[in-house]
Order: structure tokens, then C-alpha cells, then sequence
């Protein structure tokens, strides 16, 4: 236990997060300091592309058979953990069935910011990840907005995916994701370095801003959290170290690195608030919306970002597979 204290310090420590702590604190001070959403969906196409070309960068160089073993394992687990959700929720809350659905499908969905932040944080603890990582990312986004919301439409009349899918695939977050992906798998090495004073040293720089903004949006959500039931509360505090220890538990069982377990326990443990809210939006109009981000956003996010990350660095250490 020491040891994931000493984590959670030099995690604080890290400009990033203090930038979104700077956030909450905005809020508690009742400060009109706000980001400018212009820039502010900026740098989130910014952060998606950056992530997107590293990412194919290094899809190009890996081998087929060391991505065939993850990219099935994330398939599963984008099935499995929103039907875990799912089963929670219904034992611990009031929620209808469509707003346990909805909110599986938050909790099945990935979460870039905080699996960006993990990276900042593997990198900084000296660790190295496997670079097919964010291809990771894109792939678990579909299947958990999908089970989530068949969930919810589980005897209804309209089971139509239709509006779903057309959100998740023409949607920002994936075309840039996938996009960046095909761009850094097509350009290589040698055509990512034209690029990289801009999308390499300054990356560090621009999330720190990110997260300062989204310091600000949670703060404001954790006001709206006061009024949540304690069950759902107490899901979105324990929900992403069980499912983030299950995807740290499983990556390293099919012989991923330390670090690239711990970034695959953040996917595995995040919840969307980017992605899936406008999905859900589509498929499921009569949901709660506000419900979704208070919990994914005000409680989920703050909590894997000041002590997922550090839980899961000192899960990832405990040697399970010897």
C-alpha cells in the first residue's frame, strides 16, 4: 500500500492533473475562468489525431501476431463489461432498464482523456506500452455502445442500432482516432517526424489545458452529483478499479507489458463522456441524460484520475501470472 501512495503523489505531481484540480478549484472559488469552447474542441481534435498517428506509427512496425491476441481480448471485454454493468447497476440502484442500459454503455465505451492521461503517466514512471494501444481504444468504443444499448431496448418495440452506429462511426471521436491510425500507418516513422514538434512535444502542453477545462466541467458535475442515489454513486467510485484490475488481470495473462497493461486496465475502467452521450442521445431520446455525464464525467473521471491510475500502476506490480 505504500507503494500506490507513492504513485498517487508523483501522479498528482504531474502537470496535467494539478491543471485539473486548478479546475475543481475554479469552481469551489466561483470563478468565471472558463476555456473558450472554440479552443477547447480544438485541442480535443488535436489530442484524437496526436494519439491517432502515434498509434499507427507503431501499427505499422508490429507484428500480426503480437495484435491478434489484444484486439480479440478488447472485442470480449467490450462485450463483457457493459453486461457487468449492467447486472451491477440493476442490484445496487433504482434505475429503470433504460437508464441502466444507457449507462452500461457509458461504462462499456472508453474514455480517450483518461487513457491519454495514463500514457503522460506511464511514460513519466519510465515504462514503455505497446504502441498498437490506441487502436485498442477504437476498437472497444463500438461493442460497448452497442450491448449497453440493445440492453436498454431489451423489450421494447424499436431495436434499431442504426442512429447508434451512424453516431460512433461519423462521429469526431472516431474518424480522428481512426483517421490519425490510417494516416501514421500510411506515413511511417519518417513522416510522422515533419510532424512531430507539433503533435510530439507540444502534446504534454496541450492536454494540460484540456484538463484544466475539464477540471472546470466536473466540478460543476460533482454539484449535480448531491442529488445522485448512493448507489450510483458507489458504482461509478468502484466500478472502474474492478473493471480496470480485470483489464490489467487479462492484458498481462495474453503477455502485454506492464505499462501496456495498465493503459489497457484504463480503457477497460473509463467511462465516455464524449463519444457515448451523443450516441445514447440517439438511440435512447427518453434516458436521463444529465444522469450519465454527472456519473461518467463528476465521479468516474476524477476518480481514475487521481487514484485509478496510481491503483492500477500498483496492481499491474503485483506479479499475477508468476
Amino acid at each position: 500500500m505504500p507503494q500506490t501512495l507513492e504513485l498517487a503523489l508523483a501522479n498528482l505531481s504531474s502537470p496535467p492533473v494539478l491543471a485539473f484540480v486548478l479546475g475543481l478549484l475554479v469552481v469551489v472559488m466561483r470563478s468565471q475562468l472558463s476555456i473558450p469552447k472554440q479552443i477547447f474542441d480544438f485541442i480535443s481534435i488535436y489530442l484524437l489525431l496526436a494519439i491517432g498517428l502515434k498509434g499507427g506509427v507503431a501499427l505499422r512496425t508490429a507484428p500480426l501476431n503480437e495484435i491478434v491476441l489484444p484486439l480479440l481480448l478488447s472485442i470480449s471485454l467490450g462485450i463483457a463489461l457493459p453486461l457487468l454493468a449492467f447486472v451491477v447497476l440493476r442490484r445496487i440502484t433504482r434505475l429503470s432498464r433504460m437508464n441502466r442500459g444507457a449507462l452500461a454503455a457509458h461504462y462499456g465505451s472508453t474514455s480517450l482523456v483518461t487513457f491519454t492521461a495514463g500514457l503522460v503517466f506511464i511514460e513519466q514512471a519510465g515504462l514503455t506500452f505497446e504502441g498498437f494501444l490506441p487502436s485498442l481504444l477504437a476498437v472497444m468504443e463500438v461493442p460497448g455502445l452497442a450491448v449497453g444499448i440493445l440492453l436498454a431496448k431489451q423489450g421494447s418495440e424499436s431495436h434499431s442500432l442504426k442512429p447508434m452506429m451512424r453516431e460512433v462511426f461519423t462521429g469526431k471521436s472516431i474518424v480522428l482516432l481512426v483517421g490519425g491510425i490510417a494516416l501514421g500507418a500510411i506515413t511511417g516513422a519518417t513522416g510522422f517526424e515533419k510532424v512531430e514538434p507539433f503533435f510530439g512535444s507540444l502534446f504534454s502542453g496541450m492536454l494540460t489545458i484540456f484538463l484544466l477545462q475539464l477540471g472546470i466541467q466536473a466540478g460543476q458535475s460533482i454539484r449535480k452529483a448531491k442529488s445522485m442515489d448512493i448507489g450510483l454513486v458507489a458504482f461509478a467510485v468502484m466500478f472502474p478499479f474492478i473493471a480496470g484490475s480485470i483489464g490489467v488481470f487479462t492484458a498481462q495473462a495474453i503477455g502485454m507489458s506492464q505499462g501496456g497493461s495498465i493503459a489497457f486496465g484504463l480503457l477497460c475502467g473509463s467511462a465516455s463522456y464524449i463519444a457515448a452521450p451523443a450516441a445514447v442521445k440517439l438511440s435512447l431520446p427518453e434516458a436521463n441524460q444529465g444522469l450519465f455525464t454527472t456519473a461518467a464525467l463528476g465521479v468516474t473521471f476524477p476518480v481514475n484520475l487521481i487514484l485509478g491510475i496510481p491503483w492500477l500502476a500498483w496492481f499491474s506490480q503485483q506479479n499475477l501470472w508468476i
